[in-house]
């Protein structure tokens, strides 16, 4: 039989707010697992003991955010839209129905005021971190790291040109004592010491957000971005670091310093890192070696000169610090120079008489020479360790953990790009991002425990 419903929009009904959220919604887990009772502690310094007009509950304020960060939510004014009219929303934040919901700019208002230049975004989401190591959901022993670019809220085509000095020298002054320490070695006199020379470098300058970088790398989109450098840990891959930098910084620049800060962070004993191959520098290399790390970094295809033979065709003899060419000729060592490379080189008068030599060399003097860094060992160990069964295996992981994690935060929650401009705001975006990913894996992880 047709019926049809009359309307009523207009009559009073009684309703608990607790029955119109679903059992197993994720705020739910989220509410039962996640301790937030740290942030009241946390944000507190920030916030006058006796002056001014009662502040919003810090609670709710960051529970916004948080909701804004799980779900996507791009823009301030919607999320306020969106907690007025869903309900599961509510009831997290404590609101009943017909309360009101905070406006819309006092988010914008502490961003930009009370947590200005604070730490409290980092320090909320090392507390996550330190929730999942609580739940035994963080191991600290195998990281696998990468970086991924985020579109700055800029124009590419308007910037400015501008010449900034690039701070190299700690990884100088460890340099050149390893140069020195090479050319003794080899009986050669030590390099004069010259006056501290700064590195500069010509960058475009972006007029709408100074403090972007402009990223121009092969297979990579071009224009005014930022990196996030994220780690993640192998056993449940929790977020466990992720830092900002301007798109124009290579990924290797703040590895070791982020490395050493989560395991200062979190007491982490590191045994293993998968890598990929923008961290396949000799200082990297070096510094795992130094830390007692197993590392696994992959490379990039060299395409040496099209009828020359490749560098491996020319053995390096340990014993005698020399290379052997394919012919079975020596080549000796020669020098050290300031950037740290040994070199290699062949004696003309044998190479003239070559057979191999329109494959060897094209040099006007038949003379074949070759480089190697005084840390070149420790790069040659990390290979041999990707190289291995038990590298392979850690590599493969390598896509599964980092890579995963940054597809997720870019679908489902809104990193593609970045909602504000300035570092401080984008890190913002990246920390409180990443806490949430964490925030989810560890409610789903310990709801299945039940």
């Amino acid at each position: 039989m047709f019926h049809t419903r009359n309307s009523s929009q207009h009559e009073a009904e009684f309703v608990l707010l607790d029955q119109l959220v679903e059992e197993d919604h994720l705020l739910r887990k989220i509410d039962q697992y996640i301790d937030f009772s740290f942030i009241i502690d946390k944000v507190k310094p920030y916030y006058s003991e006796n002056k001014g007009r009662p502040s919003l509950d810090p609670l709710i304020l960051f529970k916004m955010m948080f909701i804004g960060y799980l779900y996507g939510i791009r823009s301030e004014r919607q999320l306020e839209k969106e907690i007025y009219y869903n309900m599961a929303y509510r009831w997290f934040l404590g609101l009943n129905i017909n309360d009101p919901v905070p406006h819309h700019s006092t988010i914008s208002w502490n961003r930009r005021t009370r947590f200005k230049d604070t730490t409290i975004f980092q320090d909320i989401f090392d507390e996550i971190v330190l929730q999942a190591i609580n739940h035994d959901m963080v191991g600290g022993r195998v990281l696998f790291t990468d970086s991924t670019h985020l579109k700055a809220n800029a124009n590419k085509h308007k910037y400015t040109r501008k010449t900034i000095e690039q701070d190299t020298q700690n990884y100088i002054n460890e340099l050149e004592e390893a140069i020195q320490e090479d050319r003794v070695a080899h009986g050669k006199k030590p390099l004069k010491v010259k006056e501290e020379v700064k590195t500069e470098k010509d960058i475009r300058q972006s007029t709408t957000d100074p403090e972007s970088g402009y990223l121009y790398r092969e297979n990579k989109p071009e224009g005014f971005f930022y990196l996030d450098h994220r780690t993640t840990d192998m056993k449940y891959n929790i977020i466990t670091d992720a830092h900002v930098t301007p798109g124009n910084v290579h990924d290797s620049v703040p590895y070791l310093e982020r490395l050493d800060h989560q395991i200062a962070q979190f007491g982490f004993q590191v045994d293993a890192v998968a890598l990929d191959s923008g961290y396949l520098t000799t200082l990297i290399c070096k510094g795992l070696s130094d830390r007692g790390i197993f590392g696994v970094i992959t490379h990039r295809r060299f395409h040496p000169t099209r009828g020359l033979f490749e560098k491996w065709k020319f053995q390096y003899d340990f014993e005698h610090d020399h290379y052997i060419c394919p012919n079975g000729e020596k080549l000796l060592y020669t020098t050290t120079d300031r950037k740290g490379y040994r070199f290699y080189k062949s004696d003309p008068k044998k190479c003239t008489s070559c057979p191999f030599l329109e494959n060897c060399t094209r040099s006007k003097n038949h003379q074949k020479v070759i480089s190697k860094h005084v840390w070149e060992e420790y790069k040659e160990k990390d290979q041999q360790n990707r190289l291995s069964a038990a590298g392979k295996e850690l590599y493969k992981k390598r896509k599964e953990k980092t890579e995963r994690s940054f597809a997720d935060s870019k679908q489902l929650h809104g990193l593609r790009y970045c909602r504000l401009r300035r570092i401080q705001n984008v890190s913002e975006q990246v920390l409180l991002t990443a806490a949430c990913q964490n925030m989810k894996k560890i409610a789903t992880h310990l709801a299945k425990l039940g």
